[in-house]
């Protein structure tokens, strides 16, 4: 009797993992997708419920919010990704003219004194500038290619999300009574989860998102070429932590300098200060309502995360991480508080 029961549960928990295999194997392709529908819902819960106050509908209230994501994301996508790759085609010529070694020549003529030595330097600064305009037009140019695969990772988006927050509540207590935790651990899990997830989506990436479009401003303002290119990099910049849109307006402000162009490097340095003021005040305002979690594991996981999964890497790659030190900490059964994250 003892072995028919043990040949039983040998015989489950086979079948259990090869299925789980199988659904991981079948998952694979679309896991990212799926991923970041969950994670939309987390963010827009709060609206989802005020919608649903008004119009007392569910599905309704769901298929609102649906189609406020459709459009916030298919047309900015198919509006401006033609332009992104004109204006990086224009930089990537421009690059291949650009005249790097005169204006270092000039605020540095002693160290490039030798003609040999400036050559050298000069054909390593065109040969990197070469590299990573080229990157730049191959990567947007694939987002025109790879559409269709874009628009079925979308659906699968779109589809998880509509399901999961219409039915949340359920789904919230399915994913309870799965944890093997007692249920004062479950709701401070659940509640640390959230908390960093709105400290990463909206202290870092949504304030860094204005941070750049702050600076895009003063590009547009004062003519810059290729504005709405900058724009995007300042965007992208100002995501990353410690980085900032430095990068991206300080170079534009020494080229627009040395081109004589002081007017107009003057005005986009007031943008640039503008945009670091929000990171050094704003930011942190904001983030102090929430669980904060330190700068080095996002700028970790952010790079990491892109390597690992490609541009929603930026998002997934600190929330990882993230996860790691709250289940670390559970584990340890102590307080959601130490270097890398801390409650408010």
């Amino acid at each position: 009797m003892m072995e028919e029961e043990y040949l039983r549960k040998i015989t489950i928990i086979s079948l259990l993992a090869v299925l789980v295999v199988l659904a991981f194997l079948i998952l694979k392709p679309i896991l990212l997708s799926l991923i970041f529908g969950i994670i939309l819902v987390v963010l827009f819960a709060p609206l989802y419920d005020k919608v649903l106050k008004v119009v007392r509908s569910k599905n309704l209230a769901a298929y609102l919010l649906v189609l406020f994501l459709i459009l916030l994301v298919l047309i900015p996508f198919w509006l401006l990704t033609p332009i992104f790759v004109k204006q990086s085609f224009e930089i990537y010529l421009a690059s291949q003219q650009m005249d790097f070694i005169t204006p270092l020549k000039t605020i540095f003529p002693s160290f490039f004194s030798s003609d040999q030595f400036s050559a050298e330097i000069g054909s390593v600064i065109h040969n990197f500038a070469t590299n990573a305009t080229n990157t730049l037009v191959n990567s947007l140019s694939k987002l025109i290619i790879n559409f269709p695969i874009i628009v079925l990772h979308l659906i699968v988006v779109f589809f998880t999300f509509f399901f999961i927050i219409r039915d949340k509540d359920q789904f919230v207590i399915y994913v309870k009574n799965l944890l093997p935790f007692e249920r004062h651990i479950k709701e401070k899990l659940f509640k640390s989860s959230r908390d960093i997830t709105f400290s990463v989506i909206y202290g870092q990436v949504a304030i860094g998102a204005l941070q750049g479009l702050i600076v895009g401003t003063g590009f547009f303002i004062f003519g810059v070429n290729n504005a709405l290119l900058l724009t995007l990099l300042a965007v992208i910049a100002g995501i990353f932590p410690i980085i900032g849109t430095t990068i991206v307006w300080l170079p534009v402000v020494i080229y627009l300098f040395i081109a004589g162009n002081a007017f107009t490097a003057v005005g986009i340095t007031f943008f640039g200060v503008i945009s670091n003021f929000i990171d050094n005040i704003i930011r942190p305002i904001f983030v102090s309502r929430l669980t904060k979690m330190h700068p080095l594991p996002i700028l970790i996981g952010m790079i990491g995360g892109f390597l690992f999964f490609g541009i929603i890497g930026f998002i997934l790659g600190p929330l990882i991480i993230a996860y790691v030190f709250i289940m670390i900490e559970i584990y340890r059964g102590k307080q959601i508080e130490g270097i890398f994250i801390h409650e408010r």
